[in-house]
Order: structure tokens, then C-alpha cells, then sequence
């Protein structure tokens, strides 16, 4: 439904997903005037740190297109419109993350793809079978735990009910964090984000493994290949959080 009446206006849909495409391009022109004054950044070269770039970038653009509308969960926690979800025969995750539906979102996922794209075509390496199986587990794999992260955050926004912000910090947020090297960063950052909260299978990684890179944290090497049970793990929790969540609702009444 959401498409059609998107599509009724088509021109206009171009429009934002054009805007949506050269806003997000902002980031990494952000990246490329880095390197516009140094040759490395924490010993990764420009097309690495845009093979993390885009990544990273359409990681969270599978997400956030699926899942994405779940940061406004809060607005009808507050204002009763939850009550709507319920009464309907048909799961209200489901409803939730296609709530207002915003196709526009392609701009965020192409700019990305391009630069993914691009930067896999410059990048000096020998790849591997093994290499180009993991970049697309690489990409599923953080899109899921994104997505988990965003259902996580919707799960906590049923109590607090007004938490967007908080959840953007860690699906925006961890989007900013992982497309530079993890090396620029301090260790117990990069721990937290191993180990916390675990946005470092995202791409950080499998992509050192795909680059050839050694580790920050001196962790084993089968630890690159761990996204796709990281993500099972997240999705669970998530699942469980959701869950919980969704008990724990109370109308208001109105």
C-alpha cells in the first residue's frame, strides 16, 4: 500500500531518493577529504576504508529499509495508535516495520553499493573463493544484526517511550563507527563493540580477513568468520526483547 501511494508521485519519489543518495554521499566525502591529507588512516588506505565505507553503509541500508520504520514505535506507544496493531490478524512486528514504508530509503543503499562497488574493483588483494563467499555473507549478516539492534531498540521504546534517539545512537551511530578502521579507535571502544554491543561483525572482522589485516584485539582468526552466528544471536535476543516488550505494553487508555 505504502509503495503504490508512493508511486503515485513519482517525480517525487525520485526526488528523495536522489536527495536521500547525495545526503548519504556527504559521509564519504567526509572520508575522501581525510585522505585528501594523508595517505593512511590507522594503516588502511582510502579504498580499504571505502570497502568498510560501503559495507557497513549497505548493512544498514538493508536494515533500515526493512526494518527501519521501528524507531517510531515510541510515538504510538504514546499515543494509543498501538492499540490498532493488536486488534488486526496479523503479526504486529510485521505491521510495525511496514508502517509508513518509505521506498525513498534506496538512496541510502545505492550510494553504499556504490561505493562497496567501486572500492572492491581498487582494493589490493588476492581474492580468494573463500573471500567473495564472505562478502555477502558479510552484508546479510550485519544487516541482521542491525535489524536486531533497530527491534531491540523498539523493544526498550515500549517502557521508555520515547527512546528513538537512543536507538539511533547505536543503528546510526554504529553505522558511523564501523565504516573507519577499527585501529583509529581506542581498544576498549573497540572491545565494547566486540563484545557489548557486537557491531564489529558487522564488517570490521570479516573484512580484516578479506583484507589481510591483522586484528586489533589479537583475537584467533576463526573469529572473522563468526558474523552469521553473531547475528543468529542478536536476532534471538532481539526476538526475546520483542517479546517481552510487547507483554509488558499497556494501552493508555484512550
Amino acid at each position: 500500500m505504502w509503495i503504490r501511494s508512493t508511486m503515485v508521485y513519482r517525480t517525487s519519489f525520485v526526488l528523495m531518493a536522489v536527495g536521500n543518495f547525495a545526503m548519504t554521499a556527504l559521509d564519504f566525502a567526509a572520508v575522501a577529504i581525510i585522505f585528501g591529507h594523508t595517505r593512511v588512516l590507522g594503516g588502511f588506505t582510502l579504498t580499504e576504508t571505502a570497502f568498510l565505507y560501503g559495507s557497513s553503509g549497505v548493512a544498514l541500508g538493508l536494515a533500515d529499509l526493512v526494518v527501519g520504520n521501528l524507531d517510531q514505535l515510541g510515538r504510538r506507544v504514546r499515543d494509543g495508535t498501538m492499540d490498532t496493531l493488536l486488534v488486526r490478524p496479523v503479526p504486529v512486528y510485521a505491521q510495525a516495520t511496514a508502517d509508513r514504508f518509505a521506498l525513498r530509503r534506496l538512496g541510502r543503499l545505492t550510494q553504499a553499493a556504490v561505493v562497496l562497488g567501486w572500492s572492491m574493483t581498487r582494493i589490493d588483494v588476492a581474492w580468494t573463493a573463500v573471500d567473495v563467499l564472505l562478502v555477502p555473507v558479510m552484508l546479510v549478516s550485519g544487516a541482521a544484526i542491525f535489524a536486531a539492534v533497530y527491534t531491540i531498540g523498539a523493544a526498550f521504546q515500549f517502557w521508555a517511550n520515547d527512546a528513538a534517539e537512543v536507538q539511533n545512537s547505536f543503528t546510526y551511530g554504529g553505522n558511523a563507527l564501523t565504516q573507519y578502521p577499527p585501529t583509529v579507535f581506542a581498544k576498549d571502544l573497540v572491545r565494547g563493540a566486540t563484545f557489548v554491543v557486537p557491531l564489529a561483525f558487522v564488517n570490521w572482522m570479516p573484512a580484516l580477513h578479506i583484507l589481510g589485516r591483522g586484528n586489533p584485539l589479537r583475537l584467533p582468526g576463526w573469529v572473522d568468520f563468526c558474523s552469521p552466528l553473531v547475528a543468529l544471536a542478536t536476532c534471538a535476543l532481539a526476538g526475546f526483547a520483542w517479546r517481552t516488550g510487547l507483554r509488558s505494553y499497556r494501552s493508555t487508555g484512550s
